[in-house]
């Protein structure tokens, strides 16, 4: 028998003002990353102006676009308000699933750079990769890609290849954050 009160209603966002559902539940992999990231993101923030938030928090860029990324930091608190964010964050962070991989890359990622969204990262739990895109001119550059390379992969790269492995990921909104690749993924399956 299915439990109706345990039932959330569905996850949407609204692209180019088209309704389109969220994915399912996402996978476990999904959900760690994300959460890493958050974490990551939280401690540094603690004591500093701007403020991280994670899955489940509405972005409304303008009357056609208001999406729900995985994560973001919001550094001008004016645009936080108990419904969502009404702007755009600093940071944003999607989470790449098979479902919604076409919108993270396409509309999604341009209409964050048109509002003016600083830093986009687009994570693959798949690929153990971040790419990092930073704002030009009302659009995305990337900046680079850093990959979570399993120790056998490691182990066939030359010493010049190796030496050229990003361990870090400079955040560009500060001076000292960094955050290693490596705990991104950290105890992935």
């Amino acid at each position: 028998m299915e439990n109706t009160a345990l039932k959330e209603p569905p996850m949407m966002e609204l692209i180019e003002g088209k309704v389109v559902m969220m994915s399912p539940r996402p996978l476990t992999s999904h959900n760690m990353v994300l959460t890493h990231i958050s974490h990551i993101f939280e401690d540094y923030l603690w004591d500093k102006p701007c403020i991280p938030f994670s899955d489940g928090v509405d972005v409304y860029l303008d009357e056609k676009n208001h999406y729900i990324p995985d994560v973001m930091i919001v550094c001008n608190r004016d645009i936080i308000k108990p419904e969502g964010i009404y702007g755009a964050p600093d940071l944003v962070v999607e989470v790449l699933s098979p479902s919604t991989a076409k919108n993270d890359r396409g509309p999604k990622m341009r209409h964050y750079a048109a509002a003016g969204v600083k830093e986009y990262w687009i994570v693959s739990p798949l690929s153990r990769s971040v790419e990092v895109y930073l704002q030009h001119d009302g659009h995305f550059e990337l900046d680079d890609i850093y990959t979570d390379y399993p120790d056998w992969e490691l182990n066939r790269m030359t010493d010049e290849e190796r030496a050229k492995v990003k361990k870090q990921i400079k955040v560009s909104l500060y001076n000292d954050l960094y955050v290693n690749v490596a705990d991104v993924f950290h105890k992935l399956l």
